[in-house]
């Protein structure tokens, strides 16, 4: 199966999964990004260009499915893939995808998409904006970082078989 089918077929499962049982596992009201997970994975599978461009097809289907804002998931996700693209490297691709860097990466580009999304979407909201996104963002991010342990269970498996 060509990598962009199986690609496009894995995003649908979890946009559906991300919208329709994920929100049954919310804790304080935060959910962790199975999408931005599995863009983290692709930048670091396939380069940044791709990864771009992954990050903005992926958000705008987001952005029709469940955001109020069009266009923010879609811009989030771009600039995401984008930095995640900067941890591609062909020769340690398993290495990184099966251990602890793969969950930094995957904090980091939760981070870096939280802060842009909480920035823009919290706009019209009482209070200080910072402190609101830092909560919004850091909560968000270290609930994406716990689950992106699973993934990298997944791939140290298939590395070390």
């Amino acid at each position: 199966m060509d990598h962009r089918l199986r690609g496009a077929l894995t995003v649908f499962v979890l946009l559906v999964a991300q919208t329709t049982f994920l929100p049954f596992f919310s804790v304080g009201g935060f959910l962790p990004d199975l999408v931005l997970i599995w863009l983290v994975s692709t930048a670091i599978r396939k380069g940044q260009v791709e990864a771009t461009v992954a990050g903005f097809v992926v958000g705008l289907a987001e952005d029709l499915l469940a955001t109020q804002l069009l266009g923010l998931a879609a811009l989030s996700k771009t600039i995401t893939g984008f930095f995640a693209g900067y941890f591609h490297n062909e020769n340690k691709t398993d290495q990184t995808l099966g251990s602890y860097r793969f969950v930094l990466i995957v904090g980091l580009g939760s981070l870096v998409h939280n802060v842009i999304f909480y920035t823009i979407f919290l706009q019209a909201t009482d209070g200080p904006l910072l402190w609101t996104v830092l909560y919004y963002s850091t909560a968000t991010t270290l609930y994406t970082g716990i689950i992106s342990v699973l993934p990298m269970f997944a791939f140290s498996r298939r590395v070390t078989a």
